[in-house]
């Protein structure tokens, strides 16, 4: 089975803080890390990737599995974050979770118009 290989990986967990009855709906857990090793050939080593949904995640063994089918194998420690489902986009172009608090937080000051 070819394996995509990640570093300095984030669960993050999506969250529609939005919706009309203005619950915290959760919307599910992607991954997101950057390339050490990618035997399907989809990424070079060093890019970000973010992935589908993760169905299956074992942290013992560093094994992450989506929605898509792919799978991911966990190198070294990671982090668990939470964004909100809005900001999505931004992690799939490759902000990180920080990132997007920080530029949430310069909008929120007024820093950004």
């Amino acid at each position: 089975m070819a394996t995509t290989t990640v570093y300095d990986w984030i669960i993050v967990s999506v969250y529609d803080r939005y919706d009309k009855n203005d619950d915290n709906t959760f919307v599910g857990k992607v991954l997101y890390g950057f390339v050490l090793d990618d035997q399907t050939c989809r990424f070079a080593q060093h890019d970000y990737v973010t992935t589908s949904r993760i169905e299956k995640c074992d942290l013992k063994r560093g094994i992450v599995e989506t929605h898509s089918g792919s799978v991911y194998v966990l190198q070294g420690a990671g982090i668990d974050a939470t964004i909100d489902f809005r900001d999505f986009e931004l992690l799939r172009m490759g902000y990180s979770p920080t990132q997007i608090a920080q530029l949430n937080s310069a909008a929120s000051n007024g820093i950004i118009h």
